[in-house]
């Protein structure tokens, strides 16, 4: 080509601009490539650490829940439902049911679960990882979990404080109907009381459906209630029942039968005892204490009408031989208060009571029909016969005792209903789910 001719091109090809971004594009293309290379590793990373996070969690809630000693096999376990293996692929998972809990003490489950990840295109940027394995640079990954045995509250019709806790005498029939449970031990031989729950602090043999050992203590909600008691007024004379037909009667206070009217606190101090049958008319509630004697139903019965709400106090002291209980033949037909200090609570012994306070026939010598809570909490106690609810209240009742042997065909009716007949009741707890805590 002419000389002249390439003169002429040149000032052209300097100013033709074609081309000139594929070159830049060339320069930039291997940092570009690396950057979204480092992207894709760095996000692999991140799932990777997402998903021993969920690994752990799901382990850490499981072993909570066995609770057993076999509670790092099942979290590990679960942890291999994740694709998190012990021991295989250089993972690590480990499980302790002495870890640290957040709010204080070293009886939750933790589970820790580690990794590692190989270096690609991180090292061309200059990341050398933070781990060697087998003379090659890793990126470790790790997650944790801890989480705590939780407690499932559940609702106690029956409550032994102390004492031989809950027994039965070869009854087969016994029937409570309602959730059962021990301070102590419970041994039911020939019936497992019909409770859907039977529980105990110590060991349960045979009592409940579902039946749990060495469960938390339940908790007395009812021992405050002792405040409320007014003092003594009866200047330390409480006539009592004569144990001899020449022994001198009661006097015709501490007598009762026909219509009685009641608000507020009533005192009778020594023995009460019926000569007919009472009826009861404390619309606005009424609580009746009776100073160291007993309620000597005598084969009357004891009732209360329609809206009224009647609490029995049993108080006094441990001097002398009193009788702190009802006794007797016929019927105490009673519907605690709804409302108020005293609010469904039936028959009240004084917690400082602890002798005169066992009952042999509960629920038979009289008969029970009470809506509302019976509490005995020094009385070691035989229950027989069924309790029912009261002629005009709800289907509630709840018995504390310190201990309890259930004979014959001893039961509760029906039961259910205690909010609307105003008590609050007792409550134990079982294992439930794990939760996590950190």
């Amino acid at each position: 080509m002419p000389l002249s001719l390439i003169a002429n091109h040149v000032p052209r090809l300097r100013a033709d601009e074609r081309g000139a971004v594929s070159v830049m594009m060339g320069f930039l293309l291997i940092p570009l490539v690396g950057a979204l290379g480092l992207g894709f590793e760095v996000s692999n990373w991140y799932l990777t650490a997402r998903g021993m996070q969920n690994a752990a969690d799901a382990a850490a809630i499981a072993a909570a829940t066995n609770g057993g000693s076999n509670y790092d096999v099942e979290a590990k376990a679960v942890a291999a439902q994740y694709g998190f293996i012990n021991g295989a692929n250089n993972i690590s998972v480990t499980a302790s049911n002495t870890a640290a809990c957040p709010s204080g003490g070293f009886n939750c489950y933790s589970v820790a679960i580690s990794g590692f990840m190989p270096l690609f295109l991180a090292q061309v940027v200059g990341y050398r990882g933070d781990a060697t394995l087998n003379g090659a640079a890793q990126k470790q990954l790790s997650a944790q979990a801890v989480a705590v045995k939780a407690a499932t509250p559940f609702p106690l019709c029956l409550l032994a404080l102390g004492g031989n806790g809950i027994r039965t005498n070869g009854a087969p029939k016994a029937n409570m109907g309602c959730n059962v449970m021990s301070n102590t031990a419970a041994t039911c031989n020939g019936s497992n009381l019909g409770a859907p729950i039977g529980a105990a602090h110590g060991t349960n043999k045979g009592c409940g459906t579902s039946q749990y050992s060495n469960l938390p203590i339940a908790a007395d909600p009812y021992i405050g209630l002792a405040s409320k008691i007014p003092a003594d007024p009866c200047g330390g004379v409480y006539p009592q029942e004569p144990t001899k037909k020449s022994g001198s009667a009661l006097p015709g206070s501490n007598q009762w039968s026909g219509f009685q009217s009641m608000s507020g606190n009533v005192v009778v101090c020594g023995d009460l005892q019926l000569t007919g049958n009472v009826t009861v008319d404390a619309p606005a509630g009424a609580v009746l204490v009776i100073e160291n004697g007993q309620l000597d139903t005598n084969g009357y019965s004891l009732t209360t009408t329609k809206g009224s709400g009647l609490t029995v106090v049993f108080s006094g002291s441990n001097s002398a031989p009193y009788t702190h209980a009802p006794t007797g033949g016929g019927t105490l037909d009673i519907t605690a208060p709804t409302s108020g200090a005293w609010s469904g609570v039936a028959i009240y012994q004084d917690p400082k009571l602890t002798a005169g306070v066992d009952i042999s026939a509960a629920g038979n010598s009289p008969t029970w029909n009470i809506t509302g809570l019976v509490y005995l909490p020094h009385s070691s106690v035989t229950f027989s016969g069924a309790v029912n609810k009261s002629g005009y209240g709800q289907s509630c009742f709840v018995l504390v005792v310190l201990d309890i042997t259930v004979n014959g065909t001893g039961s509760i009716l029906p039961n259910g209903a205690c909010i609307q007949a105003g008590l609050g009741v007792p409550t134990g707890a079982i294992p439930g789910r794990g939760a996590l805590v950190l």
